[in-house]
């Protein structure tokens, strides 16, 4: 069985299949800097594997998108408060245009259910 969470027209928010659970790109409030735009983005991230049956424990991959890559150590200092030390995911940082020049950073990420 397959279900979509948030369905939408383009895309759904996440998609649940197999015990895994895919989570669409997550993205701040347009204006806001990477620090509260991360912010943002891990507390949707949290509500949207919580809405699955989920949680940050069971991350298995995580993938940002940075607009800057000078936003680097800004983006981790709020995504090292945020990871489960104990079970942190693997994970890669890449920069990249975003879909608006307001957005500074973007999160994938892929977890067991």
């Amino acid at each position: 069985m397959i279900t979509r969470i948030q369905p939408g027209a383009r895309m759904s928010q996440a998609v649940v299949h197999g015990g895994l659970v895919w989570l669409a790109g997550q993205v701040g409030e347009p204006g806001d800097d990477v620090v509260a735009q991360t912010r943002t983005v891990l507390s949707q991230i949290d509500a949207l594997l919580a809405e699955a049956g989920s949680d940050k424990s069971k991350i298995l991959s995580a993938t940002i998108w940075l607009a800057d890559m000078a936003d680097f150590g800004a983006m981790n200092s709020v995504w090292d408060a945020w990871v489960d030390k104990a079970n942190p995911p693997a994970r890669a940082t890449g920069e990249s245009r975003l879909a608006t020049p307001a957005y500074k950073v973007e999160i994938i990420v892929v977890a067991a259910v």
